[in-house]
C-alpha cells in the first residue's frame, strides 16, 4: 500500500491539471474567504467560513482528485495490473486515495490555523475535528462511488460537478440561513449536518451532545457512498 501511495503522490505533483484542482484552487478560494472574513462573518458567522473552507478543500482537493485519479488509473489499465499483484483490493484503493486525503487534511489544518490566527480560535476544537473528519470521509466515499460511473479523466470533469458544487451549495445554504427552518431537510442533505456541526463548533453556544448527533447523517452518507462504490466500482474500462 505504501509503495502505491508514494507512487501516486509523485503522479499528483507531476500532473499539472490534478495539481491545480487538488492544491492551487482550494487554497486560492479559501484564501479569499480568510481575507474577506469580516464581510462573510457579517453575512453569516465565522463558523460558516470555517465550514465552507472545509467543503471547498473536500470537494475540489479530495473528491474531484479521487474521481479523476481512479478514472485515469482504470483507463490506462493500471488498476488491472495492480490487481494482478499480491496487493488486495482494499490496499490498492487505499494506496491510491491516501495521498489526496493527506493533502486535503494538511490544507485544512493549515488554512484553518491561519483563519483562527486572523479571526478567532474555535470554541470547541474537538467537535470541529470530528466535523472535518466526517466531512472528508463522506467526500472520499462519494468519490469512490462517483468513480464507478466515470469512464475517463475527461469524463470526471462532468460527473464530479453535481456532488462538488452541490455540497458546497448546501454548506452555503445551511451556513448562511441556519437550520431554524426546514431543519430536517437541511440536515439530511449531504453536507448539511456537517456544516451545522462545524459552524456550532467554531461559534460555540451549542451543547456538545446535540452537536454530536449531527454526525449521524454524515455517517449515513458515508455508508450509502461505500455501498454504491461496492456495487458500481469497476476495475477495468467498459468494452
Amino acid at each position: 500500500m505504501l509503495s502505491i501511495a508514494r507512487s501516486e503522490l509523485i503522479q499528483i505533483f507531476r500532473n499539472r491539471s490534478v495539481l491545480i484542482t487538488s492544491f492551487v484552487m482550494p487554497i486560492a478560494v479559501s484564501a479569499y474567504f480568510v481575507y474577506q472574513h469580516e464581510t462573510f462573518a457579517d453575512l453569516a458567522s465565522l463558523g460558516y467560513i470555517a465550514a465552507i473552507i472545509v467543503f471547498t478543500v473536500g470537494a475540489f482537493g479530495l473528491y474531484t482528485t479521487t474521481v479523476t485519479t481512479l478514472a485515469s488509473r482504470r483507463q490506462n489499465l493500471f488498476l488491472k495490473r495492480l490487481r494482478s499483484t499480491a496487493a488486495g483490493d482494499g490496499s490498492i484503493l487505499t494506496g491510491l486515495v491516501v495521498p489526496a486525503a493527506v493533502i486535503a487534511a494538511v490544507q485544512i489544518v493549515g488554512i484553518l490555523g491561519v483563519f483562527s490566527y486572523v479571526a478567532e480560535t474555535p470554541a470547541n476544537l474537538g467537535l470541529l475535528a470530528a466535523g472535518v473528519v466526517g466531512t472528508l470521509a463522506m467526500m472520499l466515499g462519494l468519490g469512490l462511488a462517483t468513480a464507478g460511473f466515470t469512464n475517463s479523466p475527461e469524463h470526471a470533469q462532468v460527473t464530479t460537478l453535481p456532488v462538488s458544487l452541490g455540497t458546497i451549495a448546501v454548506a452555503s445554504w445551511v451556513g448562511i440561513s441556519g437550520t431554524e427552518e426546514l431543519t430536517l431537510l437541511k440536515r439530511l442533505l449531504p453536507g448539511g449536518s456537517a456544516t451545522e456541526l462545524m459552524t456550532d463548533a467554531w461559534n460555540g453556544g451549542t451543547a456538545v451532545g446535540d452537536s454530536l448527533l449531527l454526525l449521524a447523517p454524515t455517517a449515513a452518507w458515508v455508508v450509502v457512498a461505500v455501498a454504491l462504490a461496492a456495487q458500481y466500482f469497476r476495475w477495468e474500462p467498459r468494452r
